[in-house]
């Protein structure tokens, strides 16, 4: 495959998620992503997921899943002549990527400020629970903190059980694409003759894609409350239990609600005057959903999802995450990438891709996760250090 962004060199100055995330996308399109790492330690992503073994080995699976095709190299950033290893090594790079606090960078005598005068063509990308500014910018922030403070959490759930968290760290996920897109879109302009600083907000990211919820109070005065699994905008759309299993129907269509009475044997639904109409199904949504599950309860799932499939009614039944991945959909158009005998973990790994393909083929990388500061050595190399050179670095503990 042809990559967009072959010609791109990444810096990775990120851990746990977002970050790592953002520079996960990059990477599959074709970016060299160095990772660079503290010493010792490396991101904390290393020391996380559930093999306890791996955790101890820092190639925890947290880490394993968002940085397969990276390179990883330790450079103290505190450290002086570590400073000018990094600083050499921005003079070479199209793009900085960290998540750090807002101020820790500058601190640390290599902000953007400072950065661009190394390399005035830049791409500065700061990830952050907050933004750079305003009053919560140098809190900090995780997944379940940005879920909380968005308003996820209180529309997840229903009236009894919400607020509720989002099943996965859907904030940091969402601030990493949010990133990725703003450094891909950044690269696009090849004629800028100066850098970008990319100020990108987990919070602000968030909101970003609650805009059907948002805009209902923004615009229509309407505070979005929790609702379970039904659809706010239509009826019947959402989970309905069936003889064997859940099933999510959303018939957000007049025809497709005529359709679903058509199906399971009640046409004369249709024709109620508590269901005939949109506004009307949603007045009545609880009395509709038992007429609906009384019928439903006569097949399981899988069989009135082919049913209502082949009536032009979107529907499907709810998975677990091994369904998914073994479902041929998933499992046969390219999603899990598979590295043989992974170094540092002693197995083989599969870890998911990207969720698009380019020119009918799915982006992939050649390489596994890197152990911590596995290409220090070649790195530096290449930008002219001799081993002797390398040697006292590490000696002096900058590298």
């Amino acid at each position: 495959m042809q990559k967009p962004l072959r010609d791109i060199r990444v810096l990775d100055l990120t851990n746990v998620l977002a970050g790592p995330f953002c520079c996960h996308q990059l990477a599959h399109m074709g970016a060299e992503v160095i990772k660079v790492e503290t010493p010792g330690t490396g991101d904390l992503a290393r020391q996380l997921g559930a093999d306890a073994e791996l955790n101890q080995r820092l190639m925890g699976v947290s880490f394993l899943a968002q940085n397969p095709g990276k390179q990883s190299i330790t450079i103290n950033l505190k450290h002086a002549r570590g400073k000018e290893v990094f600083r050499k090594l921005v003079q070479s790079a199209d793009v900085v990527v960290e998540n750090f606090r807002p101020g820790v960078m500058d601190r640390l005598g290599l902000g953007y400020e400072t950065l661009k005068q190394d390399n005035p063509r830049l791409i500065y990308c700061a990830i952050s629970g907050f933004g750079q500014d305003g009053p919560l910018a140098e809190l900090p922030a995780y997944d379940q903190i940005i879920q909380g403070m968005s308003g996820v959490m209180s529309i997840t759930g229903d009236p009894q059980t919400a607020p509720y968290r989002v099943g996965y760290p859907v904030s940091d996920t969402i601030g990493g694409l949010t990133a990725a897109f703003a450094v891909a879109a950044s690269l696009a302009d090849h004629r800028r003759t100066e850098g970008y600083f990319l100020d990108v907000s987990m919070l602000e990211a968030t909101l970003a894609t609650m805009g059907w919820v948002v805009s209902n109070h923004l615009i229509a005065g309407k505070a979005p409350v929790p609702m379970g699994n039904e659809n706010m905008t239509a009826s019947p759309s959402g989970t309905f239990r069936t003889g064997d299993g859940l099933l999510n129907i959303a018939a957000n269509k007049q025809e497709q609600f005529e359709a679903v009475c058509q199906v399971i044997g009640r046409p004369d639904l249709a024709v109620d005057e508590r269901f005939a109409q949109r506004q009307a199904r949603l007045a009545n949504r609880a009395a509709l959903t038992a007429a609906l599950e009384a019928e439903l309860a006569s097949k399981p799932a899988v069989q009135w999802w082919q049913l209502l499939n082949e009536a032009g009614v979107p529907a499907g039944p709810v998975m677990d995450v091994p369904d998914t991945l073994a479902h041929p959909q998933v499992r046969d158009r390219g999603m899990i990438g598979e590295f043989r005998d992974a170094p540092g973990v002693g197995r083989d790994i599969r870890v998911v891709r990207t969720g698009f393909k380019v020119n009918r083929e799915a982006p992939s990388v050649d390489t596994p996760p890197p152990e911590l500061g596995q290409h220090t050595r070649t790195v530096l190399a290449a930008l002219g250090y001799s081993d002797t050179d390398i040697e006292q670095l590490a000696k002096e503990r900058a590298i």
